[in-house]
């Protein structure tokens, strides 16, 4: 077995996709109206992104009867102010909650939590 790709679903996969290939830097590995992969250009697993029309906006921090996160995806940066700049200039929305002082919580355009963190 190879894991190949983690999978969000979002209203458009295409525009998530274009906010995570201008955040990360990634190529499209796989373009079809409803789903679309990227990846690093030196291969490895990617980010796949499938259209869902009901799709609803996590909470995070959780809240009672609301849509809970599933999942997220912490990016190891080597420079957390330049990487939150970066990902605020891509479209990205720092979380009003910030757990640790090395870690920094964003919202991407759909609502997916995601960490840019810097190792200790």
């Amino acid at each position: 077995m190879t894991l190949t790709a983690t999978v969000l679903d979002a209203p458009d996969a295409g525009e998530l996709a274009n906010f995570y290939r201008a955040l990360l830097g990634w190529q499209v590995r796989e373009l079809e109206p409803d789903w679309v992969t990227i990846g690093p250009p030196d291969g490895g697993p990617g980010l796949s992104f499938q259209t869902e029309p009901l799709y609803e906006r996590p909470t995070w921090p959780a809240a009672q009867g609301l849509q809970q996160m599933q999942s997220h995806l912490d990016i190891e940066v080597d420079d957390l102010e330049a990487a939150c700049a970066h990902a605020l200039a891509a479209g990205a929305v720092m979380a009003d909650f910030q757990p640790q002082q090395n870690v920094r919580v964003f919202y991407d355009p759909v609502g997916h939590p995601f960490c840019l963190y810097v190792p200790d």
